[in-house]
């Protein structure tokens, strides 16, 4: 079970459920739409996931399927996919069968393991790892 210590790299909440707000109202793109690399429709960005340590976005949560919200498969995609940001919608890097192939997110038992698995899913290394640097921002384009 994840440490509930807020020294620990790996507790994230969900922007709505904080008070926090981001820099620019052009940096919330919760609602926005999320397209793969070959422009197939993944879902809908649901939250974003701030660390509670640096208090940067960490990945964004994608709700796929269900009616209306409800039912909805949810799933993280690490910011560093993240390819490029536009008015209606959200470019990742990788095509729908690698993001459905990503390890299931079940925020009722997220740990390190988890995250280090998704990470390494997509290719990336971890936020907390020596040496990470944080994506710039993908410009409205």
């Amino acid at each position: 079970m994840q440490s509930q210590e807020s020294q620990s790299p790996h507790n994230l909440l969900k922007l709505s459920d904080t008070d926090m707000t981001l820099s620019s109202a052009a940096e919330d793109i919760r609602g926005r739409k999320v397209v793969d690399a070959n422009g197939e429709d993944v879902g809908n960005v649901d939250d974003l996931m701030i660390d509670d340590t640096e208090k940067k976005v960490r990945f964004i949560r994608v709700a796929s399927g269900g009616f209306l919200g409800m039912g909805a498969t949810k799933f993280l995609i690490p910011v560093d996919a993240v390819k490029q940001i536009a008015d209606d919608k959200v470019v990742v890097s990788h095509d729908r069968q690698t993001i459905a192939s990503a390890p299931v997110y079940d925020p009722d038992v997220v740990d390190e393991r988890y995250y280090d698995n998704l990470y390494g899913h997509y290719g990336y290394g971890p936020y907390w790892g020596a040496g990470y640097m944080y994506p710039g921002y993908p410009y409205l384009g």
